[in-house]
């Protein structure tokens, strides 16, 4: 059988499975940046003869913002899992039941059914990691597995340190840093959480998302960042490392999701379908650097994956670590008002 006669036979058998329409057409998709593969892309392309047109957000809030906004002309994004319930409450995306797709059967246990989308009504896994600390141990030999890198920085790295700007990572870093749990309001310990940020502020030399291109030329020798972004640091630069803070590390997930105002749903929906197929998934994180939630995928992996400490986070990390979810309205509003005063 040809090419030609496999896809179509493939494709013909999607549709009598998940009563998808004709895939002919197009695909837009918002997502972060530096986070699809193009030959993953490519291979969409090919099998279902769509074009695909992406287009690139820096944090969940910029998200959220231009989607509540309207008229976006995008199909799917990939909000984070804390994100997610707000993205479902303010009828921002489609219930497009992935539970019963014909990939479905590969996603992992453990993502099956997540407390942020039960019963995957709205989602399908994109990737999963950690927030840690990323250090030039050229530059600084001490213990780089805490969060005393960004809030109590070391001489080495004053001035030469970087935050990312994601509001929840760095509040939930700074909370656990003073000895609390994620989501956690009582006041007298955010005091301790704003002081500490006040504090560290001026020992950073930047709050910026861009931190693969200027650890790797040297413009910073430590950042806070995500496991991914850290092992592609590594593979270009070896004096790079990673490192899981031992107050806490926070886990997360992005997932895919259709919008509410998509014109292309079905192919959305294919999208879907497509990434969780283990070949496809791997493929995909064979550039981002993350794990993926699907079931089968560790075998398609690049073989600098299988091993990297980047991505096998230790036993003993997963044991305290915590998933991030949305926090109530009233907690999330003080977490608002640190971080306003910390951007002043």
């Amino acid at each position: 059988m040809n090419w030609k006669s496999t896809a179509t036979a493939a494709a013909l058998a999607l549709l009598a499975s998940t009563s998808l329409a004709s895939a002919e057409g197009a695909l837009n998709i918002f997502n972060w940046g530096n986070y699809t593969s193009p030959e993953m892309i490519k291979k969409f392309e090919q099998k279902y003869n769509v074009k695909v047109t992406i287009t690139d957000y820096d944090s969940n809030d910029t998200a959220l913002a231009k989607v509540r906004q309207g008229g976006t002309g995008y199909d799917i994004a990939v909000p984070s899992q804390n994100f997610i319930p707000i993205w479902i409450s303010e009828g921002l995306v489609q219930e497009v039941d992935p539970s019963k797709m014909e990939n479905f059967k590969n996603v992992a246990k453990e993502w099956a059914d997540p407390p942020f989308d039960p019963g995957r009504k709205y989602s399908v896994p994109w990737a999963w990691g950690t927030v840690g600390v990323a250090v030039n141990t050229d530059v600084y030999k001490g213990d780089i597995n805490t969060w005393g890198i960004i809030f109590d920085t070391p001489p080495e790295l004053k001035g030469k340190t970087n935050v990312v700007p994601e509001m929840n990572d760095v509040i939930h870093a700074a909370i656990r840093y003073n000895g609390g749990k994620m989501c956690d309001g009582d006041k007298t310990l955010l005091k301790k959480v704003r002081d500490t940020l006040v504090k560290a502020k001026p020992n950073w030399i930047a709050m910026e998302y861009n931190t693969i291109e200027k650890m790797g030329a040297g413009d910073f020798k430590a950042t806070s960042d995500w496991n991914g972004s850290a092992l592609r640091q590594r593979l270009a630069h070896p004096q790079i490392h990673y490192g899981y803070p031992k107050e806490g590390v926070q886990l997360w997930s992005d997932n895919i999701v259709v919008l509410k105002e998509a014109k292309n749903v079905e192919n959305a929906k294919l999208f879907m379908n497509f990434m969780m197929d283990p070949e496809n998934a791997a493929l995909n994180s064979a550039f981002h650097r993350y794990a993926n939630g699907i079931a089968g995928s560790e075998k398609f992996m690049p073989a600098d994956m299988k091993d990297a400490p980047e991505v096998n986070v230790p036993e003993a990390i997963m044991k305290t670590a915590e998933f991030s979810h949305a926090c109530p309205p009233e907690v999330t509003e003080l977490y608002s008002k640190i971080w306003t005063e910390l951007q002043k």
